[in-house]
Parts: structure tokens; sequence; C-alpha cells
């Protein structure tokens, strides 16, 4: 959850409770979130009501939980539509797919971290933690050290500051100057990957989608150790450069929100 800083005032704070409700993925009392408020109980109150007048939350009294509003919806596709690369990469996305069969990921970067936007599931089937709408951390992503690589010096020092730097396994990165090397590697090369760095077997090379150089989302293309080996994914390196190509070049007629 972004914690709104205290100049973003009431607006801030009260977007900063609506995420939080969010974060929970299922209705939700008001004592749990106020468990997990930086918010006073009488302030955490005002704005879950005021978020519920406006539409952004409902309220079912009858269970007494709160659950996210149909205005959030109509945002949510108007968002999709405007800002997100996925409208413009459907048929580029079903061509890579029918040429790999493997999980697809389109994502885009959304305050340092990974916010995936679109998905092709693999004809086999592997249960892993990303969706579409789902946000994840960019260190340990193979789409997320994509991005990262082609930041300018500025932007990508304020995205680190936002990493966890938690080990989700034994492959993690553990600090931002082992981080760093790889992402000199990632814009050297091209490609970045994921070698298990934050599901145990899972794997994936990822492309950045670059506008005037500037890194506007990623593509990936992912699998797992048992059907794969490292070596197997760079195979796929083709395909993957002429989809974020050709994403990049339909991006052209489109304005996207900075990183």
């Amino acid at each position: 959850m972004n914690i709104a800083r205290d100049n973003d005032g009431t607006v801030g704070k009260a977007l900063s409770a609506l995420e939080l409700v969010a974060a929970f993925e299922r209705p939700v009392r008001f004592s749990e979130v106020l468990e997990h408020s930086p918010y006073p109980k009488a302030t955490l109150y005002r704005f879950l009501q005021t978020l519920t007048n406006q539409g952004l939350l409902q309220y079912d009294p009858d269970q007494g939980v709160y659950s996210m509003g149909m205005r959030l919806v109509r945002l949510a596709h108007a968002a999709w539509r405007q800002s997100s690369l996925a409208p413009i990469s459907q048929d580029v996305l079903d061509t890579l797919y029918a040429q790999v069969g493997q999980t697809i990921h389109l994502a885009q970067m959304d305050a340092g971290q990974v916010l995936y936007v679109e998905k092709r599931t693999a004809i086999r089937p592997v249960e892993m933690f990303s969706q579409a709408g789902k946000v994840g951390p960019a260190y340990c992503t193979g789409v997320g050290k994509a991005m990262l690589a082609y930041l300018d010096d500025v932007t990508l020092e304020a995205a680190l500051q936002k990493q966890a730097f938690y080990q989700h396994t034994q492959f993690t990165h553990a600090d931002a100057e082992s981080l760093k090397t790889e992402l000199s590697q990632i814009q050297a090369e091209g490609f970045s990957y994921d070698r298990e760095e934050h599901e145990t077997g899972i794997i994936c090379i990822a492309k950045a989608i670059l506008l005037n150089g500037r890194p506007i989302g990623a593509l990936s293309i992912t699998t797992t150790t048992v059907r794969h080996s490292f070596d197997d994914l760079n195979e796929w390196k083709q395909p993957l450069t002429q989809a974020v190509e050709q994403i990049a070049q339909a991006a052209k007629d489109w304005q996207f929100p900075t990183l």
C-alpha cells in the first residue's frame, strides 16, 4: 500500500485507506482494516464513509463488511483503455502465444513496482503469483528488471528506494548494489531473466518495451525448471523481440503516463 505523505492531504490519505481495503482482496470488516491502518479509528472511519458515499467502496450492513465499489470498476475500465498497453497489444500477444505456447506477461511499472496488465496462460497451465491486475516486486521479476534497466539515474534511484529486497528465494537480490550490476548487463544484452528469484521453479525471459528510449512496459515468456532449462529460454529471443517491437510501434500513437 502507498502510505500518503503529509503534503498529500486528506485526498491522499483517503486513497491510501482505499488501497488498504483493496489489499485484502475480499470483503473486509472495519476492525480488520483498522488493525493494519496508520490512521486513528475515527479518522479511518471518516475516510471509509466518504469513499462509500462516493461509490468507491460499498458497505454491506448485513455482513458488516466493505468491498470495492462499482464506480472503481468504471474507472478501472477507463484507465485500462487510456493508460494500459493491453488494448493495443492483444493481437501481438495472441501471435506470440501461438508461437511459444507458454505463459506470457505484459506489465507496466506503477510507483516502482510491477503492474501486470495482461496475461496469456500456458497450454499446460502453471500455478504462479502473477495475474492481470496484480502488483508484484520489480527487483526480482523478469519484467521488473527489464524496465528498471532502462530508467534514467534519478528515476532508477527513486524506484530502488521502493524495493523491499525481501528474500523470496535463495536467488533473490539482497540489495540494490547487486541488482544494479545485473541491470547493467540487461541493458547491454537487451534481455532480462527471472532465475527463480520470485518463486521457486519459475523462470522467464523478458524484454523492455521502449518508446524513445524510455521503458513503457515489458513482455515476458515464463515457464518452469521442470519443463525448460535456462538455455531453453534463449530460443524465444526472436519472437519476443518481434512482439516487443510491434507493441512499441503501436504505442507511438498513444500517450502513456511516465514511470
